[in-house]
């Protein structure tokens, strides 16, 4: 680039005195499906006016901002006024112009595509009219996403010819009788009249026709009939809008490539009590296996009481007193890293020290810090597969025989007796508190009791006793799923029944576990001939086998 040019596109990007507008899809309902242009003009907002309620959410979840917190783009709700009432087209208009006038950038979520049954027209227009710059970013369109997530194709080899019609009064049912596959949009109060116009029209009654509602979310429901009974059908499903119909022999693929409703926790709607700095990798994977995940605090890290001994232990490392420092957690790692910050120290006061980690995250943790652990376990990752691995003290080999063990306030004695025993004196240093958290709201704590929640996934003994105590016992139809030994029995002393126990005390497996759980749940139910619940819809008569990641 010459110098001319690179001082032209300076000019060129130089901010407007007037804002711009962009409006903005999001799409059918699953907020992955948002594309990456959406994407980048959220997070570059400064004011984004939202549709549905959905909207805060997905910003938030985009920004990555946990709930309640500041920061991020300013909010505006673009489906009421402050009177409460809903907008009209031109009301929202004159809110999308007020904003961009102030200088800003300003995103106009909406639900959908802006372009296709939305008021982005008439508000694109008052842009236009007002002197303001706009652009487009479309929305994936149900027409084609929604039938995807039912496993239903448009089109194949075998049918290549798809047409895509919102139902109305006037549309002429005629023209699609030969169509090989026919998408209509909006059908749901019309199908008798449409199903029933198309067999008039020569098309066979016995064409399978699919109805998609609430398509590419958790609540979505697909019912599979014939132009001949969907009308009746669709009765019986109390299928309600928004839907999205499918009519052709494409239909029948839906058996074999069905994808989204299969997912083995598909819809269920899953309890993480978690600290709410823990709770988003467990969150994600959940979603990943179809479970709408509902994250309750139940355990707030906090700085221990008295910091002094944590002062006098990382002044001790930084002299040397130590051979080994053994992290028992990623809590354990924040809180001596912050303690570092605080003294203005770095990852090269490690020198020289053998650093130790319970299992493969907290050596992840301890990675992000720019440092290795020279010591993990090779087998059960914990305390005591840690103390297998652990080496014994060596007065010609060692020439220090202190460890330094910062940890939480309520850490079991077990790794401290362990390496006594091995020969090594240990600073054992309380690094953090965990704290119970207030209890959650009173509709959660019903949900919780009444057996609402179709499972609740447990990641310590601490999360056990502090739901326990700020919630109550969940019900007796809820699948307990647990980390390992050590929360199963902490869960069965609070008279929990254990349905999900992992192979390993890792988050990962412990998702993983509750998905084969829950497909084995599936199959059974479909072997049986039953409809496919989730556990929250059914009172069992008994109790499950625990079953395992292994």
């Amino acid at each position: 680039m010459t110098q001319a040019q690179r001082a032209k596109s300076e000019t060129t990007a130089q901010p407007r005195s007037q804002g711009s507008v962009a409006f903005v899809g999001s799409g059918p309902g699953d907020p992955g499906l948002l594309t990456v242009r959406a994407a980048d003009l959220i997070r570059e907002a400064d004011v984004v006016i939202t549709e549905g309620p959905e909207h805060p959410a997905l910003i938030r979840t985009l920004l990555g901002l946990p709930e309640g917190s500041e920061g991020g783009p300013e909010l505006v709700d673009g489906g009421f006024g402050e009177d409460g009432q809903p907008l009209t087209h031109a009301a929202r208009a004159k809110v999308v112009v007020r904003h961009a006038r102030r200088g800003v950038r300003v995103v106009r979520l909406m639900t959908g595509d802006p372009f296709v049954h939305a008021s982005g027209p008439e508000e694109a227009s008052a842009c236009a009219k007002a002197g303001l710059g706009f652009e487009i970013v479309p929305g994936v369109s149900a027409a084609s996403a929604v039938p995807a997530y039912a496993g239903i194709p448009l089109t194949t080899k075998s049918h290549r010819e798809v047409a895509v019609v919102t139902a109305g009064e006037k549309t002429d049912w005629t023209k699609y009788a030969d169509t090989t596959t026919l998408v209509v949009l909006s059908a749901v109060n019309s199908i008798a009249d449409i199903a029933s116009a198309l067999v008039a029209a020569g098309r066979d009654p016995q064409t399978p026709v699919a109805m998609t509602r609430m398509g590419t979310t958790t609540d979505q429901e697909t019912l599979i009939s014939t132009l001949e009974h969907v009308a009746a059908d669709a009765r019986a499903a109390r299928i309600s809008p928004p839907a999205v119909t499918v009519i052709g022999e494409v239909v029948a693929m839906r058996e074999a490539l069905s994808w989204f409703e299969t997912k083995p926790l598909f819809g269920w709607r899953i309890l993480v009590p978690r600290t709410k700095e823990q709770a988003g990798s467990l969150s994600s994977r959940l979603r990943g296996f179809g479970g709408v995940p509902e994250e309750v605090p139940t355990i707030s890290v906090e700085p221990p009481r008295n910091p002094l001994q944590m002062d006098k232990a990382v002044r001790g490392l930084v002299e040397g007193r130590y051979e080994w420092i053994a992290f028992t957690s990623v809590n354990a790692v924040k809180a001596v890293r912050e303690k570092f910050e605080e003294y203005g120290l770095d990852a090269r006061a490690f020198s020289g020290l053998k650093i130790a980690a319970v299992g493969d995250k907290t050596a992840a943790a301890i990675g992000d810090w720019g440092l290795r652990a020279d010591l993990t376990p090779s087998g059960e990752q914990s305390a005591a597969g840690l103390l297998d691995d652990w080496p014994e003290y060596d007065e010609l080999l060692d020439p220090i025989n202190r460890v330094f063990l910062p940890r939480a306030d309520i850490a079991t004695e077990n790794l401290v007796a362990g390496l006594v025993d091995l020969g090594w004196e240990c600073d054992d240093v309380t690094a953090y508190r965990t704290v119970r958290a207030a209890p959650p709201p009173a509709p959660v704590r019903d949900a919780i009791k009444t057996g609402k929640f179709d499972a609740v996934v447990f990641t310590s003994s601490s999360t056990v006793r502090n739901l326990v105590g700020i919630a109550g016992k969940p019900h007796p139809s809820t699948v307990i799923a647990v980390i390992g030994p050590a929360t199963a029995k902490t869960a069965e002393e609070h008279g929990l029944r254990v349905d999900v126990l992992s192979a390993k005390p890792d988050v990962d497996e412990l998702v993983d576990a509750l998905a084969a759980y829950g497909a084995s749940r599936r199959e059974e139910l479909v072997v049986a001939g039953l409809p496919v619940t989730r556990p929250s819809e059914r009172k069992p008569t008994s109790r499950r086998k625990v079953t395992s990641s292994r």
